[in-house]
């Protein structure tokens, strides 16, 4: 098993209601799941929080591929009256172990690179150090590993596929489609 590490997108940012059923489900409760609430009144407040970012939870959960991973927040996150996955993303911030995970390479390969080994001038500088974990933009690496010669996805092949499935689950739920349509297009009717 690994540890994947994603943002998943909800239809909605959660309610204080949403958030105490989020607190108390057993699904959640390893702490692998986290959210973030906005304030019930946020214009006493100088700084507004993202409004995308109230719609999306942070996951660093074990399983055996990134789909899984995805899948399994994808229906525990149901059992939250209201609450359902639409879209899922990559954060940008990375360690070079969630970097080498994504791009296909070693994390020693990557240390390497980071400590300006093998020829490898460019590597992208560290975007901030907390608490001895050094995170690393995902983009910058992608973009350096590109321009060394290897082939990188703009996203890896499961978080596309996983994204383009819950958008269309969720595209799905909110049309009347016949079994026969469904089926007619590959898609299962159970």
């Amino acid at each position: 098993m690994s540890d994947w590490s994603f943002v998943l997108r909800l239809n909605q940012p959660l309610t204080p209601e949403q958030a105490d059923a989020f607190d108390h489900c057993d699904a959640f409760a390893d702490g692998s799941v986290s959210y973030a609430l906005g304030p019930e009144d946020p214009d006493e407040y100088a700084h507004h929080p993202d409004p995308a970012a109230l719609s999306e939870l942070s996951c660093d959960v074990e399983a055996p591929t990134l789909l899984d991973a995805v899948a399994q927040v994808a229906r525990d996150i149901r059992l939250i009256p209201g609450l359902r996955a639409v879209g899922v993303r990559h954060d940008d911030t990375v360690t070079l172990a969630e970097a080498a995970q994504r791009y296909g390479r070693s994390h020693e390969s990557l240390v390497e690179l980071s400590r300006g080994q093998r020829g490898s001038i460019g590597f992208p500088d560290p975007e901030s150090d907390s608490e001895g974990t050094v995170f690393y933009s995902g983009r910058e690496i992608a973009e350096f590993l590109r321009g060394i010669g290897d082939t990188v996805p703009e996203a890896p092949r499961e978080l596309a596929v996983a994204d383009q499935v819950l958008r269309l689950a969720h595209e799905l739920e909110s049309l009347d489609v016949a079994p026969g349509t469904l089926r007619a297009l590959g898609l299962p009717t159970a």
